[in-house]
């Protein structure tokens, strides 16, 4: 069961440049953005990010750091900085038609570009962006898969 009050997307370098994914329905249809997704019912954000970038683009990527968060009264979206693991970009054919690599410059200056996506990539490429990075700490009552702590 997909919750979607909670979505996620992820910034993920690959050889200098960043992926995106041209939608194909919805308000962003035909546009790129960053890949992500909704987060499922009793899914971790940082767990959603992951699967959602392997499901729509073939890639595997692990969240190193949480780089922004948007809300609205009806949503919020969290923005991962992910490391690139494997995979060969690919379009999913279904929430996506194409898969591109970008420079986050020249992703910026395009016209088919969500806001949103532009506005992440801009204060990705500043000088001074702020990020909380993903802890190694797991409490005792917990496990890997079932928590994440950033900023500590």
């Amino acid at each position: 069961m997909n919750n979607k009050h909670f979505t996620v997307c992820g910034i993920v370098e690959i050889s200098g440049k960043v992926l995106l994914v041209r939608h194909t329905y919805g308000s962003a249809k035909d546009r790129i953005l960053l890949p992500g997704g909704f987060v499922q019912e009793g899914e971790l954000p940082t767990r959603a990010a992951e699967r959602e970038l392997l499901e729509e683009t073939g890639v595997t990527a692990h969240t190193k750091s949480l780089f922004a968060v948007q809300f609205k009264p009806e949503q919020w979206c969290a923005v991962f900085v992910m490391e690139y693991i494997s995979g060969d970009p690919r379009s999913d054919g279904y929430e996506n038609s194409e898969v591109l690599l970008l420079s986050p410059e020249e992703a910026i200056t395009r016209p088919d570009i969500t806001n949103m996506s532009r506005e992440i990539l801009k204060a990705y490429i500043s000088d001074d962006r702020s990020e909380l990075t993903k802890s190694g700490y797991i409490p005792a009552s917990s496990d890997v898969e079932n928590y994440a702590i950033f900023g500590v």
